[in-house]
């Protein structure tokens, strides 16, 4: 009986040592990748000048009318039945909802979504284009080179690659982890950009959202007008999930400032790409058998600085330009919203309309605006 005893102490003394040695394993992996984190975490300066590549010769001419196309691509991920393991919402009879999936399904579909928007683009024929979302070099991408697809497709534009995405091996979901990205802005443009700048928006810096949210930024191209004023363009991504609404605060005030002193300098500015915000009153506009996401947060003329104004798309309350990818897409059935346009300075007349492909190669849809310069 008591070398039975004894061998039960120490069975439980070998159980007790061998779960404090995996406790302490796992303390030790959780605490080196949190410091794997934290050491590969940065944002880049602001100020940073950006390369243009194959810049193109010619001057915008005062009078004459140019078009913009602006368009988030998604990674490559966004095929209708696609669905994205951040995004959330609820059905109407109350069930909640949640995407599935960290990463693109494969290399294949990434390659052929990013073709398919690519071939969308090129048919819009656009003298200048804003794209968000391009994919260099990451994990949920299948390391495919969007950025230098889209340079490929337009080849006889300018090329402007500015990073706004760039972080270490997210290990989440464990099922699937995001992995590591680099993702940025691209702009391409027929005309000659004689500087392009990078901008560093405010962000969060709370532990977990800035490893997971973009390293949020916009491009400033300066493009030389006849009249030897300059067209500032603007290619910007800004925040969603900002409870408070103190990022998206701050992020407005800081545009605001760039597009007012450049106005006030008597250049014409344009500033477009994914705003992460109803932009054209449309957040209770189309059929839907969501609920009203908590995100949505609408944006109007009244939080731009004077003298700029956003341009609604004439086809607004009939066509959308974003999805929710909580649930595969179905019109009628997903909620939609319009969240990606243009601002312009009161010098530039403007039409836009989103132009409506079903989302057939990512959960945004372009917005095309045609705009002349006032001599």
């Amino acid at each position: 009986m008591r070398g039975n005893g004894n061998r039960r102490k120490s069975s439980i003394r070998t159980a007790g040592k061998t779960l404090l040695s995996i406790v302490l394993l796992l303390a030790v992996a959780v605490g080196g990748y949190v410091i794997y984190m934290q050491a590969n975490y940065y944002r880049i300066k602001d100020h940073t000048a950006l390369a243009v590549e194959n810049n193109q010769q010619a001057a915008v001419v005062a009078g004459t009318a140019y078009t913009v196309t602006t368009y988030n691509v998604g990674f490559g991920a966004y095929e209708p039945a696609y669905t994205f393991f951040m995004d959330t919402g609820e059905m109407k009879d109350g069930r909640k909802t949640q995407g599935e999936r960290a990463r693109a399904i494969d290399a294949d579909h990434v390659l052929r979504n990013t073709q398919g928007s690519a071939d969308l683009l090129r048919a819009l024929d656009s003298d200048f284009y804003f794209v968000q979302e391009a994919d260099t070099d990451a994990t949920r991408s299948y390391h495919v080179d969007q950025a230098a697809m889209l340079a490929n497709a337009f080849d006889g534009y300018g090329y402007i690659y500015c990073s706004a995405f760039h972080s270490p091996y997210l290990l989440y979901p464990l099922t699937e982890p995001h992995g590591s990205v680099e993702s940025g802005l691209v702009t391409l443009s027929r005309y000659a950009v004689t500087e392009s700048v990078r901008r560093q928006l405010p962000v969060s810096e709370s532990f977990i959202t800035k490893f997971t949210d973009l390293d949020r930024c916009f491009a400033v191209n300066r493009i030389p007008v006849d009249n030897g004023r300059e067209l500032v363009m603007i290619n910007l991504h800004l925040s969603a999930y900002d409870e408070g609404g103190r990022i998206r605060r701050q992020q407005l005030a800081m545009l605001n400032d760039v597009m007012e002193q450049e106005y006030r300098r008597g250049n014409y500015v344009i500033a477009g790409g994914d705003f992460n915000h109803d932009i054209a009153d449309t957040a209770e506009v189309f059929p839907t058998e969501q609920k009203l996401p908590g995100w949505v947060y609408r944006l109007t003329d009244e939080d731009l600085s004077g003298g700029l104004s956003f341009v609604i798309p004439e086809n607004s309350r009939k066509v959308p330009s974003c999805r929710g990818a909580d649930i595969p897409y179905e019109k009628g059935v997903n909620y939609t919203v319009t969240v990606d346009g243009f601002i312009v300075s009161d010098n530039v007349q403007a039409t836009s309309r989103v132009v409506d492909n079903d989302f057939a190669w990512s959960d945004h849809q372009p917005v095309q605006m045609t705009f002349v310069l006032t001599p």
